[in-house]
């Protein structure tokens, strides 16, 4: 626990150091929704799973609260999982509802970085493999907590590229007697901004 409030006193603190003072409390900038998605490269640390890919999607409220400083929580569908070593047929897929709520920093008007926390809830988990599949869901705790950093960049007002990297600081397996077995995702995609 004291390393996640470390973790984000970290983060604010950084974000708010690095934020330029502006005369204006608040930026001019209106609130702008939008949907993202992309690919997820997906593993569980200390285990005996390989990367997966994945899929995500969603979208996102992006709210500005300085000139160059701006918060911006997302709901996203996140597929997350491994294929076990040496048998590539065989794999956990597991599909996740994820809450990052990112705090963002423009470095230049269309490039940004970001960081914050992410609350994930488990929503299905099935093991594949040789033409079936079965139920573990109860096998894996429903509630992952992470911390994410990345980067994106937007082409246009509307249309953007952005990488993330969510490092998952909870357990995914219930009553996991050896070393934590944690989520990793990276994440690339393309956001769109109403």
């Amino acid at each position: 626990m004291k390393k996640i409030f470390l973790g984000l006193a970290l983060v604010a603190g950084t974000f708010t150091f690095a934020q330029k003072t502006s005369t204006s409390t608040a930026s001019s900038s209106p609130v702008r929704f939008g949907v993202k998605a992309g690919l997820n490269i997906s593993t569980i640390s200390n285990s005996d799973l390989n990367s997966k890919a994945g899929f995500y999607g969603g979208v996102f409220a992006n709210i500005p609260v300085a000139q160059d400083f701006s918060v911006q929580p997302e709901v996203l569908y996140s597929g997350l999982g491994g294929k076990y070593k040496g048998n590539s047929d065989l794999k956990l897929n597991a599909d996740y509802i994820a809450v990052p709520v990112m705090l963002q920093y423009n470095l230049i008007p269309n490039l940004y970085v970001e960081a914050g926390p992410q609350f994930g809830f488990l929503i299905s988990a099935k093991g594949k493999g040789n033409g079936g599949s079965v139920d573990i869901k109860d096998n894996l705790k429903s509630f992952d907590f992470g911390i994410g950093l990345g980067a994106g960049y937007y082409f246009t007002q509307n249309i953007g590229v952005n990488l993330r990297y969510t490092a998952g600081l909870s357990d995914v397996p219930k009553n996991n007697p050896g070393d934590a077995s944690r989520n990793g995702v990276f994440q690339v995609g393309l956001a769109y901004k109403f």
